[in-house]
């Protein structure tokens, strides 16, 4: 069983250290004891408590699609030539560069401040433990 200690999960969580020993002592999270005597949060609860969290803003664009990767949030930045953009969103604490045609970011008017959705479907993911 994967645990953590508690400035790992407030980390893990974007809360403080103190909000998460509040949400213990109140009975939100559940916590022990490691060998060393510290407290200790399981992964599995705090990977849920996560998902339960997971949202922010609703899409705004309504459509089907088979892509599930779907960031919304704010344009923070665009690099253009006459051929090529750069454009990188601020998804809550994600940030999503994506690379696409000028044309394209002048069809979507596209400027710094724009809300928008970041679509991501791979093929590849890579995941990586520490």
């Amino acid at each position: 069983m994967t645990t953590f200690r508690v400035s790992e999960a407030a980390a893990l969580l974007g809360v403080s250290d103190d909000t998460v020993r509040r949400w213990i002592d109140n009975g939100a999270l559940t916590s022990s004891s490691d060998a060393a005597g510290r407290t200790v949060l399981e992964g599995r609860e705090l990977a849920a408590r996560l998902e339960a969290a997971a949202g922010g803003p609703d899409d705004p664009v309504r459509r089907g699609s088979s892509a599930r990767n779907r960031f919304v949030g704010l344009v923070t930045g665009i690099v253009s030539d006459q051929v090529m953009s750069q454009v990188q969103m601020q998804c809550g604490p994600h940030r999503v560069v994506s690379l696409m045609s000028t044309e394209a970011v002048r069809e979507l008017e596209l400027e710094v401040g724009s809300l928008a959705t970041a679509v991501v479907k791979a093929t590849t993911v890579i995941v990586e433990t520490p």
